[in-house]
């Protein structure tokens, strides 16, 4: 009888144990997701003084032409901003590519501005006392689309072909620790210290709500982050080479995200961990 109590406590330990990290991640989760809600309007989110700053750098006249990025087209028209994020990435007959806003407006600030872009693409990223003009054009433009369903095109042949790179890139293993982008996004219930990993292998809820977040105010980080960020920081993570800003690699796999995504409504700038 001793020996059958003393079993039944032992297990009731092991299992108090094993539940209690399940338990305390989850109460974390929630206290992160109030935290949150707090700051998710326009006047407690600081992201959205980089919506401000980016509408600024939108109509600013600059480079060797001196005119605004108001002559550029994202897909919709000429100037035209409302919903034109929701459709990118998208291919661009005048670039003759498939582009995601960061590399349209690169190719807007060279080929409509006639812009040295090599003072933006030093700063493709904030830090301490360095703004990024592409982190606050990125706001702006992707602003503009909150509200909208993401609704990526897929019809041209180049569209359907980095689509299928990003699904390749996706699952594709390699670098130092033979990971890839599936070894934490291809399974339901993962996570990574507190933070819960969105199985982004199949289309539906969790690609919807994490692709429809991006850009966003990191925390941890202090400053406005866009998913040429996240993927970037991803591979470097992995241990991978990282690859260079604005290539076409990042795009495929954006493209391929933003179809496991179609049907999400876009709240950016939003704020995260």
């Amino acid at each position: 009888m001793k020996r059958a109590s003393i079993g039944a406590i032992t297990v009731a330990i092991l299992l108090c144990s094993l539940a209690f990290p399940v338990n305390a991640q989850d109460a974390s989760e929630k206290e992160i997701e109030r935290y949150r809600a707090m700051i998710s309007d326009p006047f407690s989110n600081p992201g959205f003084l980089a919506v401000d700053r980016g509408e600024a750098l939108w109509k600013l006249k600059r480079g060797a032409k001196n005119v605004s990025l108001e002559g550029c087209d994202l897909g919709l028209g000429v100037g035209k901003l409302d919903g034109a994020f929701a459709k990118m990435p998208r291919f661009f007959a005048d670039a003759n590519r498939v582009m995601d806003l960061e590399q349209r407006l690169l190719w807007c600030m060279q080929n409509i501005q006639d812009l040295d872009t090599k003072d933006v693409v030093a700063r493709r990223f904030s830090g301490p006392g360095r703004l990024s003009d592409m982190e606050d054009l990125v706001a702006y433009i992707a602003n503009k689309s909150s509200g909208m369903k993401i609704d990526v095109p897929l019809a041209h042949p180049k569209e359907q072909e980095m689509a299928a790179v990003g699904e390749a890139l996706f699952y594709r293993r390699g670098g130092v620790m033979d990971f890839s982008c599936a070894t934490c996004h291809a399974d339901e219930g993962k996570r990574i210290r507190l933070q819960g990993l969105p199985d982004l292998s199949k289309p539906g809820k969790q690609p919807q709500e994490t692709m429809a977040t991006w850009p966003t105010y990191r925390v941890s980080q202090g400053a406005l982050r866009t998913m040429q960020h996240r993927l970037w920081d991803c591979f470097r993570q992995q241990r991978w080479p990282v690859p260079e800003y604005g290539s076409d690699s990042i795009t495929a796999l954006t493209v391929f995200l933003q179809k496991q995504a179609m049907g999400g409504t876009i709240a950016v700038p939003s704020i995260k961990r």
